[in-house]
């Protein structure tokens, strides 16, 4: 349980930082986006990548060459998906979450923060964390796709063109 022999550690040793390398290689020639989280579906990439990291670390049943194939199908298919949503919206709102409006003019739209497994507690964190400690001068609290509030105070909400694409309601 403790130690079984030495010429595992060393494959672990060796074949990790084979890994390791050839993961940074792939990532590199992906692009940033393959590991960026921006979305669900970006962290599930990401987990499938780490899983992948581990069982080449771990299994010697899984050569360094399965395991370098491996990562190169995870960042294909992740930068195929990327193009594909990037050239035809009706495929980006598949694999992305609109963001969506959960604060308008000081008013909190209770439908769309009960929609979204939310409250309003939540809500009035994020317009804190923001520096604001007054609901009234918030112009909008968006959710975003990636999951992360984002606050306009009415001081800086200008044309609001920022708001563009954001769903009223859900």
């Amino acid at each position: 349980m403790w130690f079984d022999n030495w010429s595992d550690i060393i494959r672990t040793l060796l074949v990790g930082a084979a890994a390791y390398a050839g993961l940074i290689v792939v990532l590199r020639l992906t692009g940033k986006r393959t590991l960026s989280q921006l979305n669900a579906f970006d962290f599930i990439v990401t987990v499938a990548i780490g899983s992948t990291l581990a069982t080449i670390l771990l299994s010697a049943d899984v050569s360094w060459a399965e395991g370098m194939a491996a990562f190169v199908l995870l960042a294909g298919l992740q930068l195929i998906v990327a193009l594909v949503s990037a050239l035809w919206p009706p495929v980006r709102s598949f694999f992305t979450a609109s963001p969506v409006l959960l604060v308008s003019d000081g008013e909190y739209r209770d439908e769309a923060i009960r929609r979204n497994r939310l409250t309003r507690s939540e809500v009035r964190q994020a317009i804190r964390g923001a520096g604001t400690g007054d609901v009234s001068q918030v112009a909008a609290v968006v959710l975003e796709a990636n999951g992360q509030l984002s606050v306009i105070t009415s001081d800086s909400m200008g044309d609001g063109s920022a708001l563009e694409g954001v769903k009223p309601r859900r």
